[in-house]
Parts: structure tokens; sequence; C-alpha cells
């Protein structure tokens, strides 16, 4: 089998224009970058055709490191609609350059299921995250040079909430001090960095709905507290329309292509980790716009994207997804069912058995929310019949819908099985309205709560002083209506990354920080030793990285 790259380059692309008109967009309307990638005005975005379209959410089991592909699956089911004569498009999430070049490599799908040009796309693509990565920095440095050129006058914060973003992978810079030296070089302070997905203002791209929007939350991005207790924000500091002009362009959605040449957007890329993991309102629905069916991804497992995507995108954005396609592979259920890393390869139906508790929890917990549910199981090379059996079979008794994905392999046609199972699902058994995990008048302790026991199976969450700190100074701005967005372990249910399986043994949640997302309208609750910053593997992928012949290689 051929890496994704060599695939990537065997495909001879179609002009961006091309794909464009198979959905009906106006080519006159697209700003190129090449002739293979396009940004569309939001102005096309139409609010009828939104409401008429079939929006699938597609999410996974809880991930493991041997991978689940719930990219790959997303590519390849718009792929399976269109074989079978639909108008899909998919709605997907930039990746970022630090999981490209650090453990996970790619990100735009894989084998004969990928987005299209994906060496562009993984790596500076239209230079969204460069402006969000340089409009989080400014933002830093006007403060900063507020702070200096100020406290003559008795201007001085008593607290700053703002750090610095980054997007590499660098723990070297996860606490940093800075104006060191000489009088000149600014005030000296703690500061850090995370990566620039976890940055609010990929957060506020990510949930804007227009333009005017995205300046409104700009401007009510909180800084910190001045020395007499009072919050200061970005409107405070009169730079809102510098930062909208930074993001004018990256506000527009991305239009690429599929290995099928069919039209696929990729924009916005926050990690469901540690932020709310969804690409952008803004790309959802000018898909929808043009798309009769749209498949979006939600990141990590269901635990965190998908709860994500229903609560915090479909509640501000009043998205109603018609299905959830929820992601599982042999190899994933083999690990939750306690078999080691390197035997799950290996048949082995008495660990697959045990592994469907993972699976099975996320089922009710998407019935939660009123999903009808569908299982995809992405099929590797070296699975077996006989467990694929096992959790067709297993399904069937769950009353939920199964299909094997094949996409990687053979592209729209090992996903037309898939295709024919949602559209048949759609049409007579489609997802009843939203039931959210929380309502917007519970407290911040009530909503991560409910989220922790409900959804995680956790007995208990308990608040450090520093969370409860937070909390009430959330509770004086009003950020307590806000939804609230866990950031926590992707590995487990739990915040410990090792409890694999359905982690129903009883666990407590420690909520240690809580960053406040004025502009984003957002409360991140920090769980247990998630950081914000990741740090780079014993041998990182950039070491597989390189121009060979004038062709990348390694970048898969």
């Amino acid at each position: 089998m051929k890496s994704d790259i060599e695939i990537a380059r065997s495909i001879k692309l179609a002009e961006i224009d091309e794909v464009a008109a198979k959905c009906g967009m106006p080519t006159s309307e697209l700003e190129h970058y090449g002739h293979y990638i396009a940004k569309v005005p939001v102005k096309l975005i139409d609010r009828t055709k939104v409401d008429k379209s079939n929006l699938i959410l597609v999410t996974a089991i809880t991930p493991t490191k041997a991978g689940i592909g719930k990219t790959t699956v997303s590519v390849g089911l718009a792929l399976g609609l269109n074989k079978i004569g639909k108008n899909a498009i998919c709605a997907l999430r930039e990746p970022s350059l630090g999981p490209c070049f650090g453990m996970k490599g790619g990100a735009a799908g894989g084998g004969y299921a990928q987005v299209l040009p994906m060496d562009k796309i993984n790596l500076h693509f239209t230079g969204d995250f460069h402006a969000i990565t340089s409009a989080h920095n400014m933002i830093t440095a006007l403060l900063d040079n507020y702070m200096y050129q100020n406290q003559d006058k008795g201007f001085a914060m008593k607290e700053v909430l703002w750090n610095r973003v980054m997007d590499v992978n660098d723990r070297g810079l996860r606490y940093i001090v800075t104006g060191l030296g000489g009088k000149t070089n600014g005030i000296t302070r703690e500061s850090a960095f995370d990566i620039t997905p976890a940055s609010e203002i990929m957060a506020i791209l990510c949930l804007a709905t227009d333009e005017n929007d995205l300046r409104r939350r700009i401007e009510n991005i909180l800084l910190g507290y001045t020395i007499d207790n009072k919050p200061f924000t970005v409107k405070d500091l009169g730079v809102a329309g510098a930062i909208t002009v930074l993001l004018k362009d990256a506000i527009a959605p991305n239009l690429v292509q599929t290995t099928e040449h069919t039209p696929a957007f990729v924009h916005g890329g926050p990690f469901a980790n540690i932020a709310h993991g969804c690409n952008s309102i803004l790309a959802t629905k000018m898909a929808m716009t043009f798309g009769d069916y749209v498949i979006t991804e939600a990141g990590f497992g269901a635990d965190l994207g998908a709860e994500k995507f229903f609560d915090i995108k479909c509640r501000k954005a009043g998205l109603q997804p018609k299905l959830t396609v929820i992601v599982a592979t042999a190899q994933g259920l083999k690990m939750h069912g306690g078999v080691s890393v390197d035997a799950i390869k290996e048949p082995n139906m008495e660990g697959l058995k045990h592994g469907l508790a993972n699976l099975d929890k996320h089922i009710r917990n998407m019935r939660s929310f009123g999903q009808t549910v569908v299982v995809a199981f992405n099929r590797y090379a070296n699975d077996v019949d006989e467990e694929i059996e096992m959790v067709r079979r297993h399904c069937e008794e769950m009353g939920v819908g199964f299909a094997v994905n094949n996409a990687f392999a053979e592209g729209g046609a090992g996903a037309v099985e898939l295709a024919n199972l949602v559209v048949d699902t759609i049409e007579k058994r489609p997802s009843a309205p939203l039931r959210m995990a929380y309502d917007d008048n519970d407290s911040i302790e009530e909503k991560v709560t409910k989220i922790a026991c409900n959804l995680y199976g956790a007995t208990s969450v308990t608040f450090s002083a520093v969370a409860k700190k937070k909390i009430k100074m959330a509770e004086e701005l009003g950020y307590d209506k806000f939804p609230v967005c866990i950031a926590k372990t992707q590995y487990s249910f739990s915040t410990d990354p090792k409890l694999y399986g359905a982690a129903e043994n009883g666990f407590t949640v420690n909520v240690r920080d809580i960053v406040l997302n004025g502009g984003a309208e957002m409360v991140v609750a920090v769980a247990g030793d998630i950081m914000r910053m990741p740090g780079l593997p014993k041998e990182p992928q950039a070491l597989h990285i390189d121009i060979v012949n004038g062709e990348i290689e390694g970048l898969s």
C-alpha cells in the first residue's frame, strides 16, 4: 500500500473552479490561493438552504495511540454519498503544525479518503493559523506596551490572564518570564505559551457568525484585572479593529477537494482535549448551503468532541444534526478491552468483547442528546472477518446501525455500505431535537458536574482553590451563563489517560483551573494534568519529514 502522500501525489487535481461548480457555487466569488484552493466569502451562506441540509456528525470511541481514523471516515462517507448520487460535502478542521511535526503526522484523512492538496493543508495552507497566532500575540504585545507606557500614570495590572501562543509543540515555553533586562525591555512579569489551537482567538474564529460578530467577540476578550480590581478587556485596550483586520481573510472558509474531486471545506482547528474541537460554524453553514448532506467531525472521542459539538457549537449556532456516526476499530476496541498495544493487531475475540463496553458507553451518551446513532467500523488491513461480525452482531443487539468503512483502501466505493446506511437511517429514523447536557442557567459547577457524572461516569467533581476563585470571577462578570468546555485527556473517560475501557470503577474529576473566555463566550474547565502546550515525543515526526528531489516525504 502506498503512503498517504504518495497517494495524494498520484491524483491529478481538478481546478478549484471546477470543484466549486459541481455544487452550484458561483466561481466568480472565489478568492483563489493557487489553482486548487480558494476562500469562499461568508456572504454566500444562505440560511434557508442551511435549514434544508442534512448535517451528520462523525465522532468516535475513546481514541488510542493506534489511531481511529475519524477524518478518514468523514471524507470516506462524503465520497460514498457522492458515489450513490447524493450531493455531499465534508466540513473539517485544519491541521496544526504541532502534531504534524510531533506525534501524529498529517491530519487530512488517509489512503484514498483524503482532502487535497494534503501537503499544503498540513503545512501553511491559506495562513489561517498564522493569522490567528499573529492576532493573539499582537494583543499580548499591545497589552504589554500599554502597561509599560502608562505605568507612570498609575496604571498597573493586578493579574494578567492573557498569555501567548505558537503553533509548535514546545514544553520549554509553558511558563516563562518576560521583560528581563533593562527598563526599556518592558515590565518584568510571568507569562506562558499555549499552542495556537488552544487560543481564544481560534475559538472566536470558529464560533463567530460574521465579521461584526468576530469584532464584538474580540472586544469582549478578558485580558486581566487592573490594580483596582476592574476587568480589563480588548475594548479597553482600544485595538479590536486592528485585530479584526488581521483576521479579515482568515474568517472566510477554505474550499479544497477530496481524492475524488468532491468539494470539502477545511477551516479552523481547535483541539477537543484543550478547546472545543470543532471546525468553524461558518464553514459548516457554507457546506450546508451548497450540500444536501454535510459531514463534519469533532475531535477525539465522543466524550470530548461530540459533547462540545452539541453543547457549545450547536447551542450557539442553532444546528440540529440528523445523525451521529461513531467510528470504531478492532485495534481500538481491543486496547480498551485490556489487550496490550503491541498485541492489538492480532486476533483476540475476548479482548474485543471486553472493549465493546467503551463503544456502548459512547452510544448511550449520544442517545442522551437525542441522537440516532450508527457505527462505522473503520477497517484496517489486518482485521479478520470474525471480529468484524462480532461487532456487527453486538450493534444489532443494541439497535444500532452498523457498516464497514473501507474508504482508506477503496475510496468512495469502500464507503457505499456506510453511505446507504446513513441515507436510510436519516430518512426513516432521524435524530430527535437536541437535548443538551445542561441548561444555560445552571451554575458552572453544575454544568461541569453534569458532564463529568452523566457522560464520563465520574462519582464526584472537585474544584481547586484557584478554580473556585476563577468561578467567582466568572459569576461577577456574567460568564456563568456561558457553556463550559472541559479540557482533559483524550485517552480516557476519566482524567487518567491509562484508565481505558468504560472507566466505570468510580473516579473523581478534579478541576484545577478555570480559563475565562469572554470573547469565545465559554468557560474552560482544566481537569487533571492536561497541558495547553503539548511537548514533543522522544522521536518526533519531524525526524521523518524531508524534501527529496523536490517532493515532500514523511508528511502522513
